[in-house]
């Protein structure tokens, strides 16, 4: 349950916050031994079970999810809720959240038409 208070202590991913909480959702995963999972060298699911990979990455997979779904507000988990590895997640947000995209424009024109 600390685990929960650690990743709570991480200010909710927003249209306004996102370099803040990449950076600190990096750190908080690298510290949890998930960044491998997410941005390193376990990020696709191994195709063999040698030796109980499979069931090893499925968990540390569904950590960093779980820590990557509970830091983020709940008009961003729209974007990542049909996503299947933490990879996908975090790649769409860095995507949606890039200076320079279209759909972060949209996002930013949504937010002054409320």
């Amino acid at each position: 349950m600390g685990d929960l208070q650690v990743v709570g202590g991480i200010k909710k991913l927003n249209n306004k916050n996102y370099n803040t909480w990449a950076t600190c959702m990096e750190s908080y995963l690298q510290g949890q031994d998930l960044w491998d999972v997410v941005g390193d060298n376990e990020v696709t699911q191994p195709e063999e079970d040698t030796s109980g990979a499979l069931r090893k990455w499925k968990i540390k997979a569904g950590k960093a999810m779980f820590a990557l779904k509970t830091t983020v507000k709940d008009d961003m988990l729209e974007h990542i809720r049909k996503v299947k590895t933490p990879k996908e997640a975090w790649d769409t947000f860095a995507t949606l959240f890039s200076k320079r995209n279209d759909t972060r424009l949209q996002l930013l024109e949504n937010e002054l038409l409320v």
